[in-house]
């Protein structure tokens, strides 16, 4: 079982080294749209999407190896880790709690970090829909759809209309 259990003890400090990664592209991103550089922004999304990718493949191990800790500790397979934690050996327990309490608070600061990023990508869409609608003549109104996003309808000039 001790075999088992530092399998896991492994997978949580690799999530928690991708999180760290994910973090600091996230990051990098956020410079990359606070310096205008449009062509970076673009590239670190396709990094970031790849990390995704990546942390994904990273929890659903650390999931199933959590699993298998659970089923050979005698609970139940879907057992949070704090729980899962009191039925090992006592050698483990504050390792692996602070494993997840790293893991969870770095989880946290990824997700405020990627809304941050968010907010700022779809201000500067909107600023661009702006600009570009204050390029067309004619009748533009600003509504919110459905999802609560915020669209621009046009009369719909075609633009050789606009210059002659």
């Amino acid at each position: 079982m001790r075999a088992i259990i530092n399998d896991l003890i492994e997978a949580l400090r690799n999530e928690l080294k991708e999180y760290g990664e994910m973090l600091a592209l996230l990051d990098e991103q956020q410079e990359h749209v606070m310096g205008r550089h449009a062509e970076r922004v673009l590239d670190s999304v396709a990094r970031i999407n790849g990390q995704a990718a990546v942390l994904h493949q990273v929890r659903a191990m650390r999931e199933s190896l959590q699993r298998d800790v659970a089923r050979s500790a005698g609970v139940a397979e879907d057992s949070a880790l704090f729980v899962l934690a009191q039925a090992l050996p006592e050698d483990y327990r504050p390792l692996l709690q602070a494993l997840v309490n790293e893991n969870n608070q770095l989880l946290g600061r990824v997700q405020s970090r990627a809304k941050q990023n968010h907010l700022l990508l779809s201000r500067c869409v909107e600023l661009m829909q702006r600009f570009i609608q204050s390029l067309t003549p004619g009748n533009t109104t600003t509504v919110y759809g459905g999802d609560g996003a915020v669209h621009a309808t046009s009369a719909g000039y075609a633009l050789y209309e606009a210059v002659g």
